[in-house]
């Protein structure tokens, strides 16, 4: 695949809208600890998070319907980084919770209502250890 400097690297991108692209890759910046990419005019960001990305565009209104999907973002501490979001004013709709699948993990909604759930591992558990079943490795 040619590499692009134009693109992040990441496989998979979600493009989320926002009424305010500006405000509201800032507010993802600052409460979540992404970092800005590249800057579009006022009407897309792309933003590094972790070792993935996400793109903030503009278009959307301020009824668009959100909380049917969320995205899920892998970090290294799962605890600072909830405590990062909460104090950024993030509403929080999971607290930090260990898992039997070796995930740390926490919920939080955006200034725009989507759903971020964000995820640290801190055991490799064997699927078969908690009733999943593993098809590839």
């Amino acid at each position: 695949m040619l590499e692009n400097r134009s693109m992040p690297s990441s496989g998979v991108i979600p493009v989320l809208t926002y009424p305010d692209v500006i405000e509201a890759s800032r507010w993802l910046c600052a409460a979540f600890g992404f970092t800005e990419r590249l800057l579009i005019g006022s009407h897309r960001v792309q933003l590094n998070a972790e070792t993935g990305a996400v793109v903030v565009a503009g278009g959307a209104t301020t009824t668009a319907p959100r909380g049917t999907f969320s995205v899920m973002i892998r970090v290294s501490d799962a605890s600072a980084h909830f405590e990062r979001a909460k104090a950024h004013g993030a509403t929080i709709l999971s607290e930090p919770t260990d898992y039997p699948y070796g995930e740390r993990q926490y919920s939080a909604q955006d200034l725009a209502g989507y759903v971020w759930t964000f995820s640290e591992s801190f055991a490799d558990v064997d699927p078969a250890n908690w009733g999943g079943v593993l098809k590839e490795s």
